[in-house]
């Protein structure tokens, strides 16, 4: 299952529940489904690099991300019988204790890095010369990859791979042009109705009695434009550690079904075993549909999961008696049905069969 050296993404979310949530586990937090109302747990996941879950933890809903990486990572790798493997994680995870902790039980990582909180990276990292290298070009074919330019910072004995998205600065100028613009429109009308707005509230500046835009800061941002830093360790190329970074959509496609297509949310079970329970049955489904879809894909089938379970939910099979003998009757297989049983090498039971 794991070769010598293996590359695990990892990520968490937040999952409400409808009651107080079990006997430890349901606590208040950051809500990630804009739910601060209710009590939570926090579920991370482990992801391989072919997109296959692993395994999954939970933890008290006021658990903060950062302090869930190390532990989760050290048990995967003795309870697999893991020598090498390579973190990717979200900069949610990121503090000099774990990037030490890691360090010191030998675990590499590849971790997204906080830009604007950490001074070193915002006033060193970023400012550092260098000429970029293209990954991939800017292309008006929205089909092709996201244009992508990297190049590599060494500080403080730590290697940073400083990413730069041409498409996304101009976006994110754009943006900041707008927010601006609109900003001195609503100066006119009074300060008092912008100091709530997240958007306004970043360019705005208060003094005595008055308000007014705050260029500086407009300026400051502008540094951060289309970019993103990664932190590693590894002796992957500048490259190939930013491609391996992006990946990460690989969890946050597996959350996102977990809590819409399986239906993992809102949870009604009032202790923590249940409360488990439920969430490694949501868990365990994932991993059968990535099963599945393989072997789809292994077969050249690519269909939409809404029509496999479909044709899946409308076989059905059926006893009837006619005097003593009973007979099994399956229904008609319609849609992809025969397909997928092909793909996963299952026979379909006969139409008709008599049973003992």
């Amino acid at each position: 299952m794991f070769t010598e050296l293996d590359l695990v993404f990892f990520d968490t979310t937040s999952i409400y529940f409808e009651g107080q949530g079990g006997q430890t586990l349901g606590h208040r937090g950051y809500n990630k489904d804009h739910r601060p109302d209710l009590n939570q747990i926090v579920v991370g996941a482990l992801i391989n690099d072919r997109g296959r879950p692993i395994c999954c933890e939970m933890w008290p809903g006021n658990t903060a991300d950062v302090v869930t990486l190390v532990p989760q990572a050290d048990r995967f790798r003795k309870r697999f019988g893991i020598r090498n493997i390579c973190v990717v994680a979200d900069r949610g995870m990121v503090s000099h204790e774990n990037l030490e902790s890691l360090k010191e039980k030998g675990i590499s990582y590849i971790l997204g890095a906080r830009m604007r909180l950490v001074k070193e990276i915002r006033m060193d990292v970023l400012s550092r010369a260098g000429r970029y290298r293209e990954v991939y070009p800017e292309n008006s074919d929205r089909t092709k990859p996201s244009p992508l330019k990297v190049k590599e910072v060494h500080h403080n004995g730590r290697r940073y791979i400083v990413c730069f998205n041409e498409r996304q600065a101009r976006k994110d100028a754009a943006d900041r042009q707008a927010i601006i613009e609109s900003l001195e429109e609503q100066l006119k009308k009074g300060a008092g109705s912008l100091v709530g707005n997240k958007g306004y509230r970043r360019y705005l500046k208060l003094e005595e009695g008055s308000a007014r835009i705050d260029m500086k800061k407009a300026e400051e941002e502008a540094r951060f434009d289309g970019k993103w830093v990664i932190v590693t360790d590894t002796n992957l190329s500048a490259e190939a550690v930013a491609l391996k970074y992006k990946e990460l959509w690989q969890v946050e496609r597996v959350f996102r079904d977990m809590k819409s297509m399986l239906e993992t949310r809102p949870v009604y079970h009032h202790n923590d075993a249940s409360i488990a329970g439920h969430v490694f049955c949501s868990f365990l489904a994932l991993v059968l549909r990535k099963e599945l879809e393989q072997r789809l894909a292994s077969a050249g089938h690519h269909f939409e999961w809404s029509d496999i379970k479909q044709d899946l939910k409308a076989l059905r099979q059926i006893e009837i008696h006619e005097g003593d003998t009973r007979f099994a009757i399956r229904s008609e297989c319609k849609g992809h049905c025969g397909k997928i049983f092909q793909a996963v090498k299952i026979a379909l039971p006969p139409t008709i069969k008599k049973l003992d």
